[in-house]
């Protein structure tokens, strides 16, 4: 199976990073293609910068089904920046880092905290949360003195933060699991969790997971209604939408 993982920033190596780890990950016979957007925001970190993204992504769905014959999709950015709009343009799963590492999280532990990034984002958090349904699963949203491309710049810095939080929501919101709300985070989940001795979850690893086994199940996006095909003179930049 082909997965295509769409980072919606432009900051090529936390495209590659994404790229590598995921690969490590998923299974022999899967193949794994990490991409960014022509266009949009450097990195995501609030309301505008989201809305920004959404364009790229959705042409990155056209373009994966048109052409590259795509069996699943993720969206790697925490916002699940255009997530609902994607799952119109295919019939193919596409899955959010944000929702996937929840679902993850609730398995792994009865309660989890989020640990991301600057406090701007400590809304948005809050409405994924709550859209998805998590709210009293989520103990807490932790941010961090960091924006997003401290990750790529300052790794060392930015993952101490991220550390220390960590440890908080451990003692303090006596989380069981920890959620990282940031896909520039992924590449260190293994790292961090050997510092905090509890389930660290990302939502890339945990979507590429899902993926696999929701192509191995067959299932995919259902048009039936919610999500069914927007109409064909729509499509991202005039493309058409092969619709069944």
């Amino acid at each position: 199976m082909r997965i295509k993982i769409i980072n919606p920033n432009t900051t090529q190596s936390f495209t590659d990073a994404l790229q590598k780890l995921a690969d490590t990950v998923a299974r022999p016979d899967t193949e794994i293609l990490a991409v960014s957007p022509a266009s949009g925001p450097a990195s995501i970190e609030s309301f505008y910068d989201e809305a920004l993204s959404v364009p790229g992504v959705l042409e990155e769905i056209a373009k994966g089904d048109s052409e590259e014959h795509i069996d699943a999709y993720v969206l790697a950015c925490f916002g699940d920046p255009g997530l609902y709009a994607a799952r119109e343009l295919t019939d193919k799963p596409v899955l959010g880092i944000a929702e996937a590492a929840f679902h993850m999280a609730v398995m792994s532990g009865a309660c989890f905290s989020v640990v991301t990034t600057a406090p701007r984002v400590r809304f948005m958090t809050e409405h994924l949360v709550s859209r998805y349904g998590f709210g009293e699963q989520c103990k807490n949203i932790r941010t961090t003195p960091m924006r997003v491309l401290d990750l790529a710049t300052s790794p060392d810095a930015a993952i101490a933060k991220v550390i220390a939080e960590c440890e908080r929501a451990k003692t303090e919101d006596h989380a069981e699991a920890i959620v990282l709300g940031c896909a520039g985070m992924s590449q260190y989940r293994e790292y961090i969790e050997q510092q905090i001795g509890i389930p660290v979850i990302d939502g890339t690893v945990a979507a590429v997971k899902l993926c696999e086994a929701m192509v191995d199940m067959k299932l995919g996006t259902s048009k039936v209604l919610t999500f069914s095909w927007p109409r064909p003179d729509m499509a991202p930049q005039g493309r058409q939408l092969n619709i069944a």
